[in-house]
């Protein structure tokens, strides 16, 4: 029998060699960073030197051929590889799937842009291989952290943004709101069906699905200004912020792209009435200034559930037409509901604000259920061309180094 001193994580493989599992696993979620990978899988080899890791690059069939590119760098680092995703989109679930396809027992997770310092990585490692701890954050807002050269409007939409994840989480970490970070694999698996998986603040819904007890520590890191291609900041991660919150803060009854939906509703509805104002002033009949405004007002509606409620889903040229005269048909319906709704309401109650009310929302699940349905249905993705492996080995990473910011030391 074999001695338990014998005895040592690794496993034998059937040819003879020994396998042991590495001690982190770095998930990277990436979309259009083909320029960054050679550096970025190369700037984590040194910051790691010593320690055993592994590379999961989670890309979301990235045009540009991001893929393409980590499947060619693998040839020369095996510890890297790729999930290609083809039909599914967004960080939050990319992040999970690269996770709960990693081999180690401790998990990070940063961008592939160099915004995040990849040599707090070593940092955070040794703070979890030393202590008891479930998390560490890498935090901007720690002693010895820093934001970089953010302007005023950055630096205040953050400090909301931190204000409103604490209705979630409370003071559990300075920066709640980081895409950087390490965590135990059981941490994610004991949580992994309370997750949201919407949006882009994975570090947010993993600290509002997990329990209370999880121990958590920070490393200071500086924030740094993105290395290469196009930065991902836009109106939809400040829609998808509000998602997480809708749908933590209701814990998961009330769907947040019905929300917005529904927002969106209420907008139109200030059209219409906008629209109907300016022709009655100009002389139209009431019926002809309803018919335009309620023209207006799907047109309002469909344009704006095209471009946020739906982005994921956004259509375009002809199939854009096509979806417009399909929703406003789905909405004409919906009117017959809203109708047929507040009329049996009314003579229930006898309140018309109640009826109204009512008729409304009727109105608004029905076209919310039917359009996410018909209109913006999940569709076969198309076949995306991308340069050549051959190609895609030309790049300019050797055109300059990297500027560094050291890092703050941890508190």
């Amino acid at each position: 029998m074999k001695r338990a001193s014998e005895t040592n994580a690794a496993t034998t493989h059937p040819f003879g060699s020994a396998l042991a599992p590495p001690a982190v696993s770095v998930v990277i979620p990436t979309y259009n960073e083909r320029a960054n990978m050679r550096p970025l899988v190369a700037a984590v080899a040194e910051a790691l030197g010593g320690i055993d890791w592994e590379i999961i690059i989670v890309d979301d069939d990235s045009p540009d051929g991001t893929w393409a590119e980590v499947h060619d760098l693998a040839r020369d680092e095996p510890r890297a590889r790729c999930i290609r995703r083809v039909g599914r989109r967004g960080l939050a679930s990319a992040v999970l799937e690269g996770a709960m396809a990693a081999n180690a027992d401790l998990i990070a997770v940063m961008d592939a842009d160099f915004q995040h310092d990849e040599r707090a990585l070593r940092t955070m490692f040794e703070a979890m291989h030393d202590a008891p701890i479930d998390l560490v954050v890498g935090s901007r807002y720690a002693a010895g952290g820093g934001i970089g050269d953010w302007d005023q409007t950055r630096r205040k939409m953050s400090d909301l943004g931190t204000r409103m994840s604490r209705l979630l989480v409370g003071s559990r970490t300075s920066d709640p709101l980081c895409g950087f970070f390490m965590i135990r694999r059981a941490v994610l698996t004991e949580s992994i069906h309370e997750f949201s998986q919407s949006g882009y603040k994975i570090l947010l819904d993993i600290l509002a699905s997990a329990p209370a007890t999880i121990r958590i520590a920070e490393v200071p890191y500086h924030f740094r200004d993105r290395r290469a291609g196009d930065s991902k900041i836009s109106l939809m991660i400040v829609a998808d912020f509000a998602f997480l919150l809708v749908d933590k803060l209701t814990h998961g009854w009330v769907s947040p792209r019905f929300v917005l939906f529904a927002l969106v509703g209420g907008l139109g509805l200030g059209v219409h009435l906008g629209i109907l104002t300016a022709l009655h002033a100009g002389g139209q009949s009431f019926l002809a200034a309803q018919s335009l405004a309620t023209l207006g007002a799907m047109i309002f509606n469909f344009g704006l559930n095209n471009e946020f409620t739906y982005r994921d889903r956004r259509l375009s040229g002809a199939a854009a037409l096509g979806g417009l005269v399909l929703f406003m048909v789905i909405c004409s319906i919906g009117s017959i509901a809203n109708i047929g709704v507040a009329e049996l309401a009314i003579r229930q109650t006898a309140s018309w604000s109640l009826s109204g009310v009512l008729g409304a929302l009727i109105g608004a699940v029905f076209n919310f259920g039917v359009a996410n349905k018909l209109v913006w249905s999940q569709r076969k993705p198309r076949a995306v061309a991308v340069p050549a492996v051959a190609d895609l080995a030309a790049t300019d990473d050797d055109a300059g180094s990297l500027a560094l910011s050291p890092i703050g030391r941890n508190r």
